[in-house]
């Protein structure tokens, strides 16, 4: 009698057939300490502030090394010449420099986006190519992480697709 009660009111009900493979358990163990190391290859340089909360939120419960190789188009974001533009996001990734993440940049990127190390801001450090930088780490036993740019902010109200009667 409640549940339909509430169904007519459009609040969502805990009905047994919107879960037929229960309920999620939880496990909110502890992780040893781990180093990472983040490839990032973004296209849009604003997506940066993403990394900024993926970093962050990974590095606390790590507790290790935290390293990100940049080698695509958002280096322009880290280039001297450009903090005007992106202050906001290069304040944040320097503020993570400041708490012990390091920034490599792949200097063969680098030089194909016409930037030489001097361009750079002085948090970064340019390694000879980020790929094999990136094997590198992952040699040295950093786990590796690949965070695509998708933020998951406010995902549960994205609109649905209408389905056809």
């Amino acid at each position: 009698m409640i549940g339909a009660l509430l169904c007519g009111t459009g609040l969502a009900v805990a009905d047994s057939s919107f879960a037929p493979y229960g309920t999620a358990k939880t496990d909110m163990h502890e992780y040893p300490t781990i180093n990472a190391v983040f490839d990032v290859n973004y296209e849009d340089p604003t997506k940066l502030n993403v990394l900024y909360n993926f970093v962050k939120n990974t590095s606390t419960p790590l507790k290790g090394k935290m390293v990100v190789v940049t080698h695509g188009p958002e280096l322009r974001t880290f280039a001297k010449e450009n903090y005007e533009k992106y202050q906001g996001v290069i304040d944040k990734l320097a503020e993570l420099s400041e708490m012990g993440v390091e920034f490599r940049m792949c200097n063969n990127a680098m030089r194909a986006a016409g930037y030489t190390a001097e361009d750079m801001h002085g948090f970064v450090t340019v390694v000879p190519a980020g790929f094999p930088e990136i094997a590198y780490l992952q040699s040295q036993g950093y786990a590796y992480i690949n965070p695509l740019p998708l933020p998951v902010k406010d995902v549960r109200y994205l609109e649905q697709p209408q389905l056809k009667p």
